[in-house]
């Protein structure tokens, strides 16, 4: 059953990504170059951490979402604006601290809270930019994000806050900001 969940949680994953890449191209939205290039490191690096601890069929999607943050970082590089603040530099800068503090601390634990720490730093850039433009995301993405990652922590053969911290951390964080590009549409419309 748990494959089949892992499974079903990647075909999510590449449905998902569909209108938000075709977004990119007619340049409805506009994905922060710092968010995507931060999420693309660190779910190829927490992808690791889940197959150590053997997290089993919920790890797959961990490495599909990798490679679609890949795809979003070369996308933006052509589509993309550069809407980059001092604070969002701040931010970058604190994330990358988080993950050479994990590099070097020999703690599964502390690594998995360090890497995570580093992941919700970097979409802060992208929720500054999508409070004052909430249109500039695809708020389906994020919506079915919500739902991919509650199936990825029914899928994961492991219970360890290792295996699971992120998952959750991302369940929360996807659910929070759909509800605030929803909000904040209505509010400006």
């Amino acid at each position: 059953m748990k494959e089949i969940i892992g499974i079903i949680a990647v075909v999510l994953t590449f449905l998902s990504y569909i209108p938000y890449f075709r977004d990119i191209i007619k340049h409805k939205t506009h994905p922060h170059l710092y968010t995507w290039g931060l999420w693309g490191l660190l779910t190829v690096l927490i992808f690791a951490l889940q197959i150590s601890d053997n997290a089993g069929p919920g790890a797959y999607v961990t490495l599909f979402a990798g490679l679609m943050c890949l795809i979003v970082i070369l996308l933006s590089l052509k589509y993309g604006k550069r809407d980059i603040t001092l604070s969002d530099t701040v931010v970058a800068i604190l994330a990358l601290l988080a993950i050479g503090l994990w590099l070097i601390a020999d703690q599964p634990v502390l690594s998995i809270i360090l890497v995570t720490i580093a992941d919700m730093l970097a979409f802060i850039p992208t929720v500054r930019k999508s409070w004052d433009k909430p249109h500039s995301e695809t708020l389906s993405l994020y919506v079915t994000n919500t739902l991919r990652f509650t199936l990825i922590l029914f899928a994961l053969d492991n219970y360890s806050i290792l295996t699971a911290l992120w998952v959750v951390a991302w369940i929360a964080a996807n659910f929070l900001f759909s509800m605030i590009l929803v909000i904040r549409r209505r509010q400006l419309a």
